[in-house]
């Protein structure tokens, strides 16, 4: 049989027992000072099939949160519990990436104490947050000065050698779903009219200095970057995304990127229309390691790994139902459903008590 999910996958020094990822998904556990909860250890290990784990998103400072209870890496305590899911996945045989996060525009001033959340420009923004003071409007946030620019690349500098203090292989930097630096990115978010605005050249400025910050720390084998072009929530728009993406695409081979993670369709949706979808174009330009997510299941990711349309497939809400993803795929069982009632909420339900084959 051909290259499959079940294929070892090889990326720089570090290698992988299978070409199933497990996706950064936000599950809102975290305790007081945006701490990983205890639980997390027992969340991760039972998913340790995954070749490789990406850590729900982490915020690289205060001024990053924009959810209740999602962890950070910025203090030593977050570090600490970090350190207990690290030592404890590699135990079970897995590698884990942690992802790095900033919301920018995404939060309330209810998480800063007053303070505005900040974003390349203070325009208003559709939706609703749950604060801790319950579920308010999304608030026009507050445009970054061009001085502020370095306080932000070293608090992802700082995130990114506090996740290698806690034992991670390696992290991945979010630049999807509308967050900070998918702001920055796209034309619709971002209207700056100084050397971080208006050019393609200059929107991509930020979130190529910040991963070359990252991989000063890291070395590039291990830093991925999270993209979603076809990703509309939060008022994000671009006039040409194809026009974007290929050119930032092309500035990150220049840095030789670990890998690229791309969310492929919206919602998990495979009815994004293909004459759209954008998949292609990049795996074309990409010169390494290609992730893609969304709406795949066994026979789809194999068939995208077999005609090397991606090198890795990675799983959100089939891998959180399901602790032995992988085990179902190679028995052909049937699945848990995931219950998104309990996705951000339920301690322990919803979270480590999805069953596993030899439970069932």
């Amino acid at each position: 049989m051909g290259t499959n999910l079940f294929s070892p996958y090889k990326l720089g020094d570090l290698g992988f027992s299978n070409r199933m990822v497990m996706a950064p998904m936000t599950r809102c556990r975290a305790v007081e000072g945006n701490v990983p909860s205890p639980l997390a250890v027992t969340y991760y290990v039972q998913r340790a099939q995954a070749g490789l784990i990406i850590s729900e998103g982490s915020q690289v400072s205060p001024e990053g949160v924009g959810y209740v209870r999602t962890p950070g890496i910025y203090s030593h305590e977050q570090v600490d519990s970090w350190k207990k899911v690290t030592s404890a996945v590699h135990k079970a045989g897995s590698k884990i990436f942690l992802q790095l996060w900033h919301v920018g525009r995404v939060s309330h001033s209810d998480f800063h104490r007053g303070e505005l959340p900040v974003a390349p420009s203070a325009l208003s923004v559709e939706g609703d947050i749950y604060t801790p003071l319950g579920k308010k409007k999304i608030e026009i946030p507050r445009a970054l000065e061009l001085n502020e620019m370095p306080r932000i690349i070293e608090q992802f500098r700082k995130g990114a050698d506090n996740a290698k203090t806690a034992g991670f292989d390696g992290v991945e930097i979010h630049g999807a779903n509308g967050y900070l630096l998918d702001q920055f990115l796209r034309e619709g978010s971002n209207r700056r009219t100084d050397r971080y605005g208006g050019s393609l050249r200059n929107r991509s400025r930020l979130p190529l200095e910040i991963s070359e910050a990252v991989i000063d720390v890291w070395g590039a084998d291990r830093v991925g970057y999270r993209i979603s072009p076809h990703f509309s929530g939060y008022s994000m728009s671009d006039s040409n995304p194809c026009e974007t993406f290929s050119y930032f695409v092309k500035e990150l081979n220049n840095l030789k990127l670990g890998y690229l993670h791309m969310i492929e369709f919206v919602g998990g949706s495979m009815s994004t229309a293909p004459e759209t979808r954008l998949a292609s174009t990049i795996r074309e330009i990409l010169k390494g390691t290609f992730i893609l997510n969304g709406g795949y299941n066994a026979q789809k990711g194999d068939e995208a790994i077999e005609k090397g349309e991606a090198d890795l497939i990675s799983y959100g809400s089939l891998f959180l139902a399901n602790p032995d993803l992988p085990e179902r795929f190679k028995k052909n069982s049937a699945f848990n459903s995931p219950d998104s009632k309990t996705f951000y909420v339920g301690e322990e339900m919803g979270y480590i008590d999805y069953p596993k084959l030899s439970l069932i």
